[in-house]
């Protein structure tokens, strides 16, 4: 094997920790280096994680030659700068879902990864999972017939506290980018764009989204129906059905557990390959070595078109609903 992708990270919190956990289960890469606002927090983040560099300042991070790809990890009003500073630096980058608070900033971020010829992709981790990619593989071969509906929710069940990040509209909070983004993409994955989608919702008294009901139409037809919420509690629970079969998506689309498969009359249980494997993000930074060793500018898995279609569908469910971010 060529020599390890030396990964360098920007911000050290909770995701960046499960996710270099992770990073060190694999055979081709390793946490080179770590950048966050407070050194002393970067250093402890990179003596847990055998680091060799930590910096205070994410330009001193993406300045580090030794640094092959950088792992954008901070909250999300913070993505498209910290990507374009890494783009600017020649740097590749993986940056946390969703991508950027808006379609148009993700387009800015992609339009510049190409124009710097320079790999970039979500971490919607979720797509690279190998259960996620048996089902769309099984729909596709017609295990199920046509698919009639999609169906997922992912809440939190959150008490509402105006400083949590989930609550403040500053930081982007609001259960639509953090937790809708799962569903939206695992309806998109199975149906593609709608053309038609009927929004209603929440907000919490700091303005940001919190209950979010989502129909989506194909030509007048309601074909998925989605649902995300800070202060509601959802078991998770995702299936497609078909005009033959359906999938059960178990322990949910995000991280599922299984797959159980009605098909023709016969059901059968798939069971995941990756169980014991850390906390599942082991096939995600599998497939961005994968990329970079083969020179690619994006994933085929992740493809910069869905990423913006997706915050367009996003985009249009918060402009329904009435949320805005600070400087939008």
């Amino acid at each position: 094997m060529s020599e390890p992708i030396r990964w360098g990270v920007i911000g050290a919190g909770g995701i960046a920790d499960n996710v270099c956990l992770d990073l060190a289960l694999t055979s081709g890469n390793v946490v080179q280096a770590v950048g966050a606002r407070d050194a002393g927090r970067a250093a402890d983040f990179a003596a847990r994680h055998g680091a060799v560099s930590s910096y205070g300042s994410y330009e001193e991070l993406v300045a580090d030659p030794d640094v092959d790809v950088v792992y954008i990890t901070t909250t999300h009003p913070y993505h498209r700068d910290q990507a374009l500073l890494s783009i600017n630096a020649g740097k590749p980058v993986l940056v946390e879902k969703p991508l950027c608070l808006n379609a148009a900033d993700a387009r800015l971020v992609f339009d510049a990864a190409r124009e710097a010829g320079v790999f970039a992709m979500e971490a919607m981790w979720m797509r690279t999972n190998p259960l996620i990619r048996k089902a769309v593989d099984l729909v596709a071969e017609g295990a199920i017939g046509e698919v009639r509906l999609v169906r997922d929710e992912f809440g939190v069940g959150l008490p509402f506290d105006a400083a949590h990040r989930m609550y403040d509209l500053a930081n982007g909070g609001g259960g639509l980018l953090d937790l809708g983004v799962y569903p939206a993409t695992f309806a998109y994955l199975f149906l593609g764009r709608p053309d038609e989608v009927r929004t209603t919702g929440t907000l919490s008294p700091t303005g940001a989204d919190d209950s979010v009901a989502m129909e989506w139409l194909f030509q007048g037809v309601p074909k998925a129906q989605i649902f995300s919420s800070v202060s509601v509690p959802a078991p998770s629970q995702a299936a497609v059905l078909g005009a033959e079969g359906w999938i059960v998506i178990e322990g949910g689309a995000r991280r599922p557990t299984g797959l159980t498969v009605h098909s023709q009359g016969a059901e059968y249980h798939v069971e995941d390959p990756i169980t014991g494997l850390g906390f599942g993000y082991t096939p995600q930074m599998e497939e961005v070595e994968r990329c970079l060793r083969l020179g690619l500018l994006e994933s085929p898995l992740i493809p910069h078109s869905d990423t913006i279609a997706i915050l367009e569908i996003l985009d249009e469910a918060r402009s329904t609903l009435g949320v805005t971010y600070p400087g939008e």
